[in-house]
């Protein structure tokens, strides 16, 4: 188990320097070289978790997505949630910030960004499906669109946000566009329940960091020693 925990710290690393790195330098200037400087470990070290520079932006995508938050009475409550707590790590995680860097870098021309998107594309279809399912949703909504729409304004206000305050005010801003695109799609008898609110963001994560905290401290009591490492080692 310690040497799995060894594991998990080490690819942390790795991927809080590559993501640094990404930052300060965009994809296409950055090196393994600096990487590994800035990470502190070896070339194998490195190669045991990542085969090659694009891995490590993959891994640095999946960023975007890793945390579970709590789960809610309203898919669509789950909706905003994740918006919310998106818009809030964004302005304090560097990991985060370098994935959505990474993923509007437009001179990363040998990077495939897609999986970047699709990834949070498929997280707000699957939502909407489970919403619309439970009849939270308008009858004319198209979920597959709805949900590229809502990923393309997301970027969009957070990329202005960056420019013009370094996403100082960005948690407001995700809450306007909450608050304007939710009554086209959401039965007005959700849409009177939901919290769309500056303050929520900060709740909700607090809420999930608690959670998984206590997971970690429980698991070692329900998890047997020769179990396989999860597919985040």
């Amino acid at each position: 188990m310690a040497r799995q925990e060894r594991a998990i710290r080490t690819r942390r690393t790795i991927l809080e320097a590559a993501a640094a790195v990404f930052d300060e330098r965009g994809y296409t200037s950055a090196t393994i070289g600096e990487i590994l400087d800035r990470a502190g470990v070896t070339k194998g070290a490195l190669y045991f978790h990542f085969g090659s520079k694009e891995e490590l932006a993959l891994g640095v995508f999946e960023e975007q997505l890793a945390i579970t938050l709590p789960p809610q009475s309203s898919k669509l409550q789950e909706l905003v949630d994740s918006g919310l707590v998106m818009a809030r790590r964004l302005r304090s995680e560097p990991l985060v910030r370098a994935s959505v860097g990474l993923a509007l870098d437009q001179g990363a021309m040998d990077l495939d960004r897609t999986p970047a998107f699709r990834m949070w594309i498929d997280q707000n279809t699957q939502l909407l499906t489970e919403a619309k399912t439970r009849g939270e949703l308008l009858q004319h909504v198209d979920v597959a669109e709805t949900a590229e729409l809502l990923v393309g304004s997301f970027s969009g206000v957070q990329l202005l946000s960056q420019l013009r305050c370094q996403r100082q005010d960005l948690e407001r801003r995700v809450v306007v566009l909450f608050e304007h695109f939710l009554p086209s799609i959401t039965v007005p008898a959700v849409l009177a329940r939901l919290d769309v609110s500056v303050e929520r963001a900060e709740r909700v994560l607090a809420q999930a960091l608690t959670e998984e905290e206590e997971a970690a401290v429980s698991a070692p009591a329900s998890v047997p020693a020769q179990a396989p490492v999860s597919s985040g080692a």
